[in-house]
């Protein structure tokens, strides 16, 4: 069902209002220090993001307070009287620019380069009106303690932008940078926005397994676990049958057990329980791809409804969608903001960098004695990112999402001018390339495509009369492509015997998922989205391997 404007307006001011109430209810007041500050420990520390709140620490100009973090820079000034110390808690994206002079407890440890970049520090103080740029307030501080030291010779983060390459080699230090320091704060905004989305909808949250015996997807992607190799040198030292073959009976849960790539079927049978229930937690594939969409670890939100249809379905993930974008917004403005500019400057410095390729070209031609190429169109700013970051989330959280049947995008594919680099048909697995092209340019607007031919997708999906296609869809946004496939499930004991067999799927390994049909069927529906995806969306990020903490992809597990 489509909204109107001003329901669209009614929601988002509701929004707002909640957001406020929540804002004010979790604005703590600023802890008491005790007479002697040298006692101040983390239970007296005030947070930066408390600190500067909503008006940038100007409602505590004359108050003290303990503060601790880890030292950005420091600067000696005045022939060793007095030095700035910024430093970043990791609350907020903002630093906080300490004074200190030279007859303060603690003036030592600056003076003998103890308080250095990426030191740690507790700083009691007074905090002031700044008469510097850029900044409401400073503290003045009263007692200055090293917690730990640093090296800053040997500190691998140099105050400059490093690669996302680099930073991934540096795992445990990487949350230090603004980049990941920011993408970690909207990551934890969206999650706690997808908790508040459902339990609004008096969805029950489920904890799924993470070792199962099940392939949900049936596509044979898992990780297997056991313990039969734990102390065996040689591989003759597994237990077999008498045919050749591995004795899972011997293993640890007695039968092939695996890492689940997802809480789906699992989250089935608390809605045929419960009614409305949701899982949010890790997942696993082991899919060996190397491309900037995929990891082998991440998370899964996956809601089931009971007494749902399809569309109903519909309206729950486009919600959710809306929802969640519309929280980070107004949650996260400080690190949307930033992060719109490190986009702008990525797509800059990939413009910079082809231009110095063709001219090399150029170069290296005319050093051939060769005719000048005719000159290639240079990429540029324009299309899905020349609108900005907050822009584009904007018009996704306040739009009313397209829809169209498979069927009829393929037609839209095919009358297109467009070459794609793989022609679409009917019962094609529609490409990223189709998917953008369907939201950005076509449609202009997230995209809902459902309906689609049954070859492809998964054996519980509900078959449609016409026995060609399920009851599928997915939710296709503007530069990702598909961030959300659901499907109303096959609720017919004798239609989804026949899905098992056509996939070659063995039934007694579904028991239990056939007797949520033998008792008490019921229509039900469901979706699935990856966590990553969304953050990426949210936060512009192109590989999906900067927006989770610790990225796995074949080939590495560090950390």
């Amino acid at each position: 069902m489509e909204q109107t404007l001003e329901q669209v307006i009614a929601e988002r001011d509701q929004l707002r209002k909640e957001l406020a109430e929540l804002k004010a209810s979790q604005q703590p007041s600023l802890p008491t220090l005790p007479e002697d500050k040298k006692e101040c420990t983390y239970k007296h520390r005030t947070p930066l993001r408390v600190l500067f709140g909503n008006d940038q620490g100007v409602s505590f100009i004359g108050k003290s307070v303990c503060v601790a973090g880890w030292v950005r820079t420091v600067r000696v000034q005045g022939h060793n009287t007095f030095a700035f110390i910024k430093i970043s808690d990791g609350s907020v994206i903002t630093e906080l620019q300490a004074v200190i002079q030279n007859t303060v407890p603690g003036w030592d440890q600056v003076e003998s380069h103890g308080v250095t970049i990426s030191a740690s520090v507790f700083l009691v103080g007074d905090v002031i009106k700044s008469l510097g740029k850029g900044q409401a307030i400073e503290l003045s501080v009263t007692e200055l303690r090293l917690c730990g030291g640093s090296n800053a010779i040997e500190y691998p983060l140099a105050a400059k932008a490093h690669s996302v390459e680099f930073l991934r080699e540096m795992g445990h230090l990487r949350p230090r940078t603004q980049l990941i320091s920011s993408i970690s704060r909207v990551r934890n905004a969206l999650a706690y926005a997808t908790h508040r989305y459902f339990q609004g909808l008096g969805f029950f949250y489920v904890h799924t397994p993470i070792i199962t015996a099940s392939d949900c997807e049936g596509a044979g992607e898992m990780f297997q676990i056991s313990t039969m190799l734990l102390n065996k040198e040689k591989i003759d030292g597994i237990p077999h049958t008498s045919d050749g073959k591995i004795d899972y009976s011997q293993d640890f849960f007695k039968r092939p057990a695996y890492l689940t790539v997802s809480g789906q079927l699992n989250a089935e049978i608390y809605a045929c329980s419960m009614g409305s229930v949701y899982t949010f937690g890790p997942t696993f594939r082991a899919e060996d791809s190397h491309t900037a969409r995929h990891l082998a670890e991440f998370w899964m939100i996956e809601p089931e409804i009971a007494f749902a249809d399809l569309f109903e379905n519909m309206e729950v993930a486009e919600g959710y969608v809306k929802y969640t974008l519309k929280y980070v917004m107004e949650t996260c403005s400080e690190e949307l903001a930033w992060l719109e500019a490190y986009e702008k400057q990525v797509l800059l410095d990939k413009k910079k960098e082809a231009a110095e390729l063709l001219k090399k070209e150029e170069a290296d031609r005319k050093s051939k004695g060769e005719a000048p190429q005719k000159k290639k169109k240079l990429p540029d700013i324009r299309g899905f990112k020349a609108t900005p970051l907050r822009e584009r989330l904007q018009a996704v959280a306040e739009s009313n999402f397209a829809r169209v049947t498979y069927t009829d995008a393929i037609e839209i594919l095919l009358k297109s001018d467009v070459e794609f680099e793989e022609t679409p048909f009917w019962g094609i697995d529609m490409g990223s390339e189709h998917e953008k092209w369907l939201a950005e340019t076509y449609f202009k607007r997230p995209t809902i495509v459902y309906n689609y031919p049954k070859t492809f997708k998964a054996f519980y999906m509900r078959a449609n009369e016409d026995g060609k296609t399920v009851a599928a869809m997915d939710i296709l946004v503007p530069g990702v492509g598909e961030l959300i496939g659901g499907s109303q499930r096959e609720e017919r004991m004798d239609v989804l015997l026949k899905m098992l067999e056509e996939k070659g799927l063995e039934k007694e390994n579904y028991k239990w998922y056939l007797d949520l049909r033998k008792y008490g069927s019921v229509v039900h529906s469901g979706f699935g989205l990856g966590f990553e995806r969304l953050v990426c969306y949210a936060t512009g990020i192109e590989n999906i391997r900067e927006v989770i903490p610790f990225p796995r992809w074949p080939g590495h597990a560090e950390f």
